[in-house]
């Protein structure tokens, strides 16, 4: 599968978390860790500048 193919998937799991959020079954940190796992799974284009972010966020936490 290409990365271009697996985008679908990503954003499908962005979709249900939306929707999850709005039925009030997740509160929306856990609709953040679904979409997380939905890019990672993906290996979409976007997962590096989300590896990034998601990197500097918790090492920011672990220094503090």
């Amino acid at each position: 599968m290409s990365e271009y193919a697996s985008i679908p998937f990503a954003l499908l799991f962005g979709i249900v978390s939306v929707l999850l959020v709005r039925s009030r079954d997740v509160r929306a940190w856990q609709a953040v860790v679904i979409t997380l796992f939905g890019i990672y799974l993906g290996q979409t284009p976007v997962v590096l500048t989300v590896d990034s972010v998601v990197t500097w966020t918790v090492s920011g936490f672990i220094t503090s």
